[in-house]
């Protein structure tokens, strides 16, 4: 099998028959600065054009002592919101000129510190962590080295810089909205209890309910992970305990709600009353029949505010708000009758 070569300076070089200084020079945009002939600048970049040179980042790693790339850590790329976020963070990475590096723990704190290490290990020049660690500890001793950002989730008490959307606020909002509809009964459906989005959305369920002048009931709040798997699971379990399907749900993530709507789906649930809310957002819901009301996350703005956070870090500046809670948008889809 033929071995592959990188085409590098000293072949550009060989081929236009001149020395690897000049096609440095040349290559770097200071051939005609430093008077290297025309002629000679035209065929040096005609051959590297020809042949697809492209430079070392290891030179230029060398040369500024930096790596121009970012590291992202998310727990589920497929996630649609982080998907979107990842997708609006590599835009800004690009239009930038630096380069996103993703990696992806599956919730697992084992994973995430081995990733970690693994971006730290090739140079990033900061992290921006979604993080399943229930303290900061690690990431305070790595911020001595290299700007951290977090963000979506947080650790109680956290000094280092963080972004993330209000999630108690709208969700009372909301829950008490669909609370005055179907008071008889509300479940929430969530992700692990230990992770931040899952503790504020449960206390923003919890407010919509006093607001409105519903007790909550202990067997109405069901706990498993984000993964569209365990609503679906969840769901399912919950109709089986009723005998039915329950008149209202809140479901704190996009994915536990594709997993619950996957479920009435295959057991044609989608046209029951049934009263449906749930924290983040998705396109698709437009197109349903099935009328569901949301917490709207501004993604692309969340992926700005950790942007400029990290970039002014990386530039040595000392951030003015180093922790930022940006609002969300209600999205009322079943209409003002409730």
């Amino acid at each position: 099998m033929r071995k592959t070569k990188r085409v590098t300076i000293s072949d550009i070089a060989a081929l236009a028959g001149v020395s690897k200084a000049t096609a440095s020079l040349v290559l770097n945009g200071r051939g005609k600065e430093l008077r290297v002939a025309k002629e000679t600048r035209e065929r040096v970049l005609s051959l590297a054009r020809e042949h697809h040179y492209q430079p070392s980042i290891h030179a230029r790693l060398l040369r500024d002592d930096r790596s121009h790339t970012l590291g992202l850590v998310v727990p589920e790329i497929t996630n649609h919101g982080f998907a979107v976020f990842s997708h609006a963070l590599e835009n800004l990475c690009r239009e930038a000129g630096l380069q996103l590096l993703i990696a992806c723990t599956d919730e697992n704190a084992g994973q995430e510190s081995v990733v970690v290490d693994n971006l730290v290990a090739r140079q990033v020049d900061g992290l921006i962590v979604a993080s399943s660690m229930l303290n900061d500890s690690d990431y305070r001793k790595l911020s001595e080295q290299l700007p951290v950002v977090l963000f979506d989730r947080y650790m109680s008490e956290t000094q280092l810089p963080l972004v993330l959307t209000d999630s108690i606020t709208p969700t009372a909002e909301l829950v008490e909205r669909l609370a005055r509809a179907s008071a008889e009964e509300i479940y929430f459906l969530g992700g692990q209890p230990r992770l931040s989005p899952t503790k504020d959305r449960l206390e923003g369920f919890r407010q919509g309910l006093a607001r409105a002048g519903v007790e909550l009931r202990p067997e109405w709040i069901v706990h498993g992970n984000y993964h569209p798997s365990s609503g679906y699971e969840m769901f399912a379990a919950l109709c089986a305990r009723l005998g039915r399907p329950p008149k209202a749900i809140f479901t704190a993530a996009c994915g536990l709600l594709e997993g619950v709507l996957r479920y009435m789906s295959q057991h044609q649930l989608l046209t029951r009353d049934i009263h449906i809310a749930s924290f983040d957002d998705h396109y698709l819901y437009d197109s349903l029949s099935l009328a569901i009301d949301t917490v709207a996350q501004d993604v692309p703005r969340l992926a700005q505010e950790c942007f400029a956070l990290v970039t002014a870090m990386i530039a040595g500046e000392e951030p003015a708000h180093p922790q930022t809670v940006l609002p969300a948008t209600l999205r009322f889809r079943a209409g003002k009758a409730r």
